[in-house]
């Protein structure tokens, strides 16, 4: 019954999450070409108009956070945890409200912690409709199952969907395949509804789901590029902690009065932007945006970068992102993908690095310091960069393993970890408390 009941919310979900994506997408379309295009701009809006979308952005998530059941969410400078109870429907809302006005408008965030929410929401509406004595314990599968097909959508894959989920969740030996095959089933019926939902309403799917990327053919690694790989994962390692402890700043600062710091964390976010622009001549868009989108285009246009554009896209970018994790709501994981991807296209002018290991490392390696799941980050960079090949897979996760011990020995030496935060949020609902699931 739990297996029938989980198709029925992959299908449930997997519509639910395309709609809430594909809003997304048109929101980001209409704000930002057609409306600058209406008012005359027709090569792109001016710098004022960031300033004023960005600080609309952070009153909108504001109110979302301070006057809506669930404070807007999840907060992406704790990372994506797991502990606690599933996300309740009445907090639906003010999630949606919030990452619709963060990730719509332009902040440097993701949409995969909102997902994660809105499945897990909409499967526990979906059991306590047929039946509202449900077990807990029969919610939180259903729950996790919601939240498994709703992140197979923005993959693209619910073997990723699984992997990241299950992973996170830490289940043990007994629960694992209570959670894993319904699990499974509905991410599988997820990735279905993607594909099938491009062709039937003929909108491309592509706008917001991660694919395999456009790299050179890459058959083996050499010593050279795994000399190489260490002090990359290192780098980006540091590079990552140090942007997640300016979210957890930024956090705190913003908890204290919402309604003016949240909007004037949005207005900074533009100004970095609207400097980044200036400084390299490259769009501001390059900053703004969590960075899925544009991650293709970095990537097979990656000969078309200095090295000087790509130190200012990983300063400005990785400020405007330190700012959003603690001010606004989403998830982490594609910023931290953006900016690997960048470091690793400035490590490949580094001789005898190939360019395709050195964007899988730093793919890998910024999803890891973000993530704290050293499998699910081998897993998605690899898929991320299959397209070259088999050579990146051992130079992954090398770099992976050096990024990972890294983010935790930092962790230990600046400040507890955000995996031991006890305000961390839910995925799915089917992990132990936060204190236990470490």
């Amino acid at each position: 019954m739990l297996l029938v009941l989980a198709a029925l919310v992959g299908v449930i979900v997997s519509l639910a999450a395309w709609g809430f994506l594909e809003l997304i997408h048109q929101i980001q379309v209409l704000v930002f070409t057609d409306l600058p295009g209406d008012l005359g701009y027709h090569s792109g809006p001016p710098a004022w108009f960031y300033l004023v979308v960005l600080g609309l952005a952070g009153l909108l998530t504001a109110y979302a956070i301070a006057r809506l059941p669930g404070r807007g969410g999840h907060v992406a400078a704790e990372g994506l945890k797991v502990g606690g109870g599933p996300t309740e429907p009445v907090e639906l809302p003010g999630i949606i409200l919030a990452a619709l006005a963060t990730i719509g408008l332009g902040l440097v965030l993701g949409p995969e912690a909102p997902l994660i929410a809105l499945g897990a929401g909409l499967g526990l509406i979906a059991i306590r409709s047929i039946r509202r004595e449900t077990p807990a314990q029969a919610q939180a599968v259903i729950a996790a199952s919601g939240s498994f097909a709703a992140m197979a959508m923005i993959f693209g894959s619910p073997i990723i969907a699984a992997v990241i989920l299950i992973e996170a969740l830490g289940l043990d030996r007994d629960r694992l395949p209570l959670v894993l095959l319904p699990g499974l089933l509905a991410a599988g019926i997820g990735s279905l509804v993607s594909i099938g939902m491009g062709s039937i309403t003929g909108l491309s799917t592509s706008a917001y789901s991660l694919g395999a990327l456009s790299v050179p053919a890459f058959a083996a690694p050499s010593v050279s590029d795994f000399a190489w790989t260490i002090p990359l994962a290192l780098a980006i390692a540091v590079l990552t902690f140090a942007v997640m402890q300016l979210g957890l700043q930024a956090h705190r600062l913003a908890t204290k009065r919402p309604f003016l710091l949240v909007p004037a964390a949005g207005i900074a976010v533009a100004a970095l932007a609207i400097a980044f622009h200036g400084a390299s001549g490259r769009g501001a868009n390059e900053v703004l945006f969590s960075g899925q989108d544009a991650l293709p285009g970095l990537v097979s246009s990656a000969g078309t970068w200095s090295i000087s554009a790509l130190l200012l896209v990983l300063a400005f970018k990785g400020l405007a992102w330190g700012v959003s994790l603690g001010n606004f709501r989403g998830g982490p994981t594609f910023p931290a993908l953006f900016i690997g991807a960048a470091a690793g296209i400035l490590a490949s002018h580094l001789p005898g690095f190939a360019i395709t290991g050195a964007i899988g490392v730093g793919m890998g390696a910024g999803v890891v310091s973000v993530l704290r799941l050293p499998l699910a980050a081998v897993v998605l960079a690899t898929v991320l960069v299959s397209n070259g090949g088999e050579g990146a897979g051992p130079l992954i996760i090398v770099g992976v393993v050096v990024a990972y011990f890294a983010t935790i020995a930092l962790a230990r030496t600046f400040g507890p970890p955000p995996a031991e935060n006890p305000k961390a949020a839910a995925i799915g609902g089917a992990a132990q408390p936060a204190a236990e699931s470490h």
